[in-house]
């Protein structure tokens, strides 16, 4: 029989660690990783979260946006009215995928800025808006983050419309 630990069968994958080595323990990190490879980092974080609102709003699923925002959210639109309020941004959204001619909102992330203390960031660039029949708009947005309980939510969100 192989090698054996006490009363335990033998294990097939040492020898596979023996050759590779056996690296770190199971809560050490190796040596120069720069962030946790589990949690990514608060940049990645948000640039990942607005890519899957994205995906959301594309969808036409107002009501999963709503795990994206802060309860307190504001939200100026590209013509300058305030939406106030989670339920508020949700029931927005869910008129405007109401309108059969609207196809998409898109936001490409320009730059993240992280706070000091790490929860709070501020994300800017530029985006539009997709209807059938050729409207579109474009423009430039600025959104405030806020990380709580280990999720960042959009806080505040302002969009500038430049070109129709």
């Amino acid at each position: 029989m192989g090698r054996t630990c006490g009363n335990l069968p033998d294990d097939p994958v040492r020898p596979l660690v023996s050759a590779l080595g056996e690296g770190p323990g199971p809560l050490e990190r190796p040596s120069g990783w720069a962030h946790d490879p589990v949690m990514p980092d608060a940049e990645t974080a948000i640039r990942s979260r607005r890519k899957l609102t994205n995906r959301l709003i594309a969808a036409h699923d107002a009501e999963r946006l709503r795990a994206h925002l802060t309860e307190d959210v504001l939200l100026i639109v590209g013509e300058g009215d305030l939406i106030q309020g989670a339920d508020g941004v949700v029931a927005a959204f869910a008129s405007q995928f109401a309108d059969a001619s609207f196809i998409a909102y898109d936001r490409t992330t320009e730059t993240v800025e992280i706070a000091a203390d790490g929860h709070r960031a501020a994300e800017s660039g530029r985006g539009g808006g997709r209807w059938r029949g050729g409207l579109e708009v474009r423009g430039v947005y600025m959104a405030a983050w806020r990380e709580r309980r280990g999720q960042w939510q959009l806080e505040r969100e302002l969009y500038v419309t430049l070109q129709r």
